[in-house]
């Protein structure tokens, strides 16, 4: 952690000198146990990933996948995202952000609790820079419709697809989502990106 960790601070996070390069970075919101987060920073040398997560095990796991795989473009950030994002984070900063499968909070009282609300989402977009991503996945459907209203709400963003989109091939899998499919369950992409 002290090699691939970045503390929370109330200061803009200095995210070349950091990751020492000038690359596009990545924002994952909540990356569990990390298997995505490292697959992707594997195919994807050319970019940085900041990978944000409370859960203390998934922070463990993701890093004892960055020293088996020799991972150089990837960092966490063991805090509340919301914090993170509206202190740490320069606006325009961001080339994409990820929020894959987030607690679906299926209960209706329980529905404040989840990450994607309508303020949040417009924090999300003024981090993201012109032509920048924002690409959520979720397999609970009417999780999945709120995720798409809410997001098609942000007048900085634009949806490409008209709808959902097809999973693209740089979103690995994962096994929940693989054991999912066998049990008959979809998954829902939702992609949109930052007007110029």
């Amino acid at each position: 952690m002290p090699r691939f960790g970045i503390p929370f601070s109330r200061e803009i996070a200095p995210l070349e000198a950091i990751f020492g390069r000038n690359a596009p970075k990545i924002l994952e919101i909540g990356f569990g146990m990390g298997e995505t987060t490292a697959r992707i920073a594997a195919e994807h040398p050319e970019n940085d990933y900041l990978g944000i997560e409370v859960h203390t095990p998934g922070v463990g796991a993701l890093l004892k996948r960055i020293d088996e795989q020799a991972l150089t473009n990837v960092r966490i950030i063991q805090h509340d995202a919301v914090e993170v994002v509206t202190e740490m984070l320069a606006p325009g900063s961001l080339a994409g952000i990820h929020v894959f499968f987030p607690d679906p909070w299926p209960k209706k009282r329980h529905h404040k609790r989840r990450l994607i609300q309508p303020a949040f989402a417009e924090l999300l977009a003024t981090r993201l820079a012109p032509g920048g991503y924002m690409h959520a996945a979720t397999d609970w459907q009417e999780y999945a419709e709120h995720i798409l209203a809410t997001l098609s709400a942000v007048e900085a963003l634009e949806n490409p697809h008209g709808g959902f989109a097809v999973r693209p091939e740089a979103r690995p899998e994962t096994k929940f989502e693989q054991r999912g499919r066998r049990l008959g369950h979809g998954s829902w992409d939702v992609i949109l990106r930052k007007r110029p």
